[in-house]
Parts: C-alpha cells; structure tokens; sequence
C-alpha cells in the first residue's frame, strides 16, 4: 500500500472500523479514505460493494463516521449521546435500502440498492443501523476507548473479560509496549552508569 493510501484497519465490527478510517485521531491524524474511489475500496472489503462514489457522498460518509465516533465515545464514557450525532445516525439509517439476505453457507450478507443500483447512501444506512446496535447495547460487550493517548478510538470490546485496552493489539497494543520497552532500557542505562 502506498503512503498516500494506508492500510484499512478491519476489526469486526463494521460500525468501529468504519470510524477507524481516521486514526490517530489525537496524534498525527491518519485519513484512510481521503477519497470517493477510496471509500468505495473500503465498501467493497466491508462486504458493501457499490459502483461509485461522489464528492458529496464521501463528506456525508465522513460526516456519519465522526458522528458515529462521537456517539460511541459518548456511550463508552457513559455520558449522555450527543443529540447531533444521534440525528445523523438516525437520517442514514433510514435513508437507504439494504437488506440482510442468508446466503446458502449460513452467512448473512448485505444487498444493497433493493430493485435499483447499489448507491452510498444504502451502505451507510447498514453502518448506521451497525452502529446503532451498538451503541444502544444489543450485542454481547462493550463499547470502549483505545488507551493510547494519541488514538482513542472506540472499539466493540468481545473479550471473555471485556477489559481490553487497545483498539488493536498489532498497531496501538504494540506501539504502546514497545514505548514502554524502550523507556525500561534507557532508565536502565542510566542507573548502570
């Protein structure tokens, strides 16, 4: 992958990783789909394949992930939703046409644009009705913040325990461990002087 176009994080909770198309949120901001063509890629590995992309459908998807982000944090902190987010949730969820279809091995799968072409607005209208599945607390665990301060992103915590303090173990979990790995050397080093 090219600079320019980094890496997707997929987690597997569609409504989170959605919202992990911009990392670092509090660091060095990282836009994983800075484009149409580029929301369409991260569409398409999210089993929500569409044909094309516009301008204005990529600021609405932006515009739903920070609000969906917004909501999350919200509901991790246990603080009250903020109400402009929760509009925003509600309006692309009910402005596209999906269906949740089994296919023959027992997998559901998303079929968009019901009778019509595939559009944007159908898949952000599945990540929104993800998202507030979420967020409203009908799944199995627990809406959480990623503990690296520069990341903070929200994350669907599964774990038996549910207390797992990275949004990623391979990227936020190991950058924060190698950090402290290297803080243990260098005081080591110095006390040996």
């Amino acid at each position: 992958m090219s600079p320019r176009f980094p890496d997707f994080r997929l987690g597997k909770v569609l409504a989170t990783s959605f919202t992990g198309t911009l990392s670092e949120r509090h660091g060095d901001a990282v836009e994983r789909i800075p484009t149409p063509n580029r929301l369409v890629d991260w569409l398409a590995v999210s089993g929500l394949a569409v044909e094309s992309c516009t301008t204005a459908q990529l600021e609405r998807a932006w515009e739903l992930r920070e609000a969906i982000h917004a909501a999350a944090t919200a509901a991790a902190r246990r603080d009250p939703l903020p109400g402009s987010a929760v509009q925003i949730i509600n309006e692309c969820s009910f402005q596209g046409r999906a269906a949740a279809v089994l296919t023959p091995e027992g997998n559901r799968q998303w079929r968009l644009g019901l009778g019509s072409a595939s559009s944007v607005e159908d898949a952000l209208s599945v990540i929104a009705a993800d998202a507030i599945s979420v967020i409203a607390g009908e799944r199995d665990g627990k809406l959480a913040l990623c503990a690296s301060p520069t990341c903070q992103a929200a994350f669907f915590d599964t774990s038996q325990s549910r207390t797992r303090k990275w949004c990623e173990m391979n990227t936020c979990g190991n950058r924060q461990k190698k950090a402290r790995f290297n803080a243990n050397n260098r005081k080591n080093a110095s006390s040996a002087r």
